[in-house]
């Protein structure tokens, strides 16, 4: 995989959590609201700086989609929490293939992305995984 075509996987990601994140914070519960809303903006500033690496690398950005198909109903908080923990997990695998694929900067970008994407799973999980983004080792 080229580093523009995992570059390219990443914003597609980035997309799709930040509307995942706009289901969580419709259904998280108020203790935990400020924590998805920092996530979602996390995500978007991720998406945006995204953009502008696929144009860098000569891409054009792939847009959004309307809507994404969630992995399960979130009805309730505790079921906004999975989502959150899923969608992260999404991202670190994506931004693992993002860190196999580039140099210089690019890779030391992708790497801070794919370690924030852990820790926030681990907060919303509860729980670790043992290597975060490589779910075949997992």
């Amino acid at each position: 995989m080229s580093a523009l075509e995992a570059a390219r996987a990443a914003l597609a990601a980035e997309h799709a959590a930040v509307y995942g994140y706009g289901v969580v914070g419709g259904r998280i519960g108020a203790e935990r609201r400020a924590e998805a809303m920092a996530a979602h903006e996390a995500h978007r500033a991720r998406r945006d700086a995204l953009r502008r690496t696929v144009r860098d690398l000569g891409g054009e950005p792939v847009a959004a989609a309307a809507g994404y198909e969630l992995p399960f109903a979130v009805p309730d908080p505790a079921a906004a929490v999975r989502l959150a923990a899923v969608l992260e997990d999404r991202v670190a695998g994506v931004y693992s293939d993002l860190v196999r694929a580039a140099e210089g900067p690019l890779r030391r970008d992708a790497a801070a992305a794919l370690r924030e994407a852990a820790v926030r799973a681990v907060r919303w999980r509860g729980t670790d995984v043992t290597f975060p983004g490589l779910a075949e080792r997992v």
